[in-house]
């Protein structure tokens, strides 16, 4: 009769074992997906970044040329040259005015963009997270189990349960986020 009740806890702990197992995996598992998906993220954000600092290039080339082409026109205006040069000058200066508003609209959409991509990239951090602190209680649970069953000793087992509700909760909480 000792036999049966030691084999029936024997039991549970080799359920709860199983349990605490596929918890382990699933958050390895998600913690990896989260991980990858936040270094994706990162890098979409430096691209945007770089492509917002080749347009600030481009938008500074072209604010040089339009400075240089109105301090020439005001030459121009002052040496009585004919009004279709002048004017010329003025729709260059123009079309400058435009490439430059264009510009800064574009570095607004990129910098978007960019926060778009950092936000969800911290936002995989902290998921990721919370999976990669589920792991280590479920494998320290995992370890504290086959102690037990190693050993026969109950108490070892329930400290292996106490261990891993703690990385279940860490492990829900990679899902949910209910913990920070």
């Amino acid at each position: 009769m000792a036999e049966d009740k030691k084999q029936n806890w024997t039991t549970y702990m080799a359920i709860s074992t199983v349990i605490i197992v596929v918890c382990a995996t699933l958050s390895t598992f998600k913690g990896g997906g989260f991980s990858t998906r936040s270094l994706m993220n990162q890098t979409l954000a430096s691209d945007q970044w770089s492509f917002y600092q080749s347009k600030s290039l481009k938008s500074y080339i072209f604010e040089m040329q339009k400075d240089n082409l109105e301090l020439q026109n005001q030459s121009n205006s002052k040496l009585n040259l004919a009004p279709e040069v002048i004017a010329k000058y003025q729709a260059k200066i123009d079309n400058y005015t435009k490439k430059l508003e264009q510009y800064e609209a574009e570095k607004k959409d990129i910098t978007l963009q960019a926060k778009k991509y950092e936000a969800e990239r911290d936002l995989c951090k902290l998921h990721g997270s919370a999976f990669g602190i589920a792991v280590i209680f479920l494998q320290i649970s995992i370890l504290l189990s086959s102690i037990s069953a190693l050993a026969k000793k109950k108490y070892v087992w329930f400290l292996s349960l106490a261990v891993g509700v703690v990385g279940i909760l860490y492990f829900a909480d990679g899902f949910f986020l209910f913990l920070n």
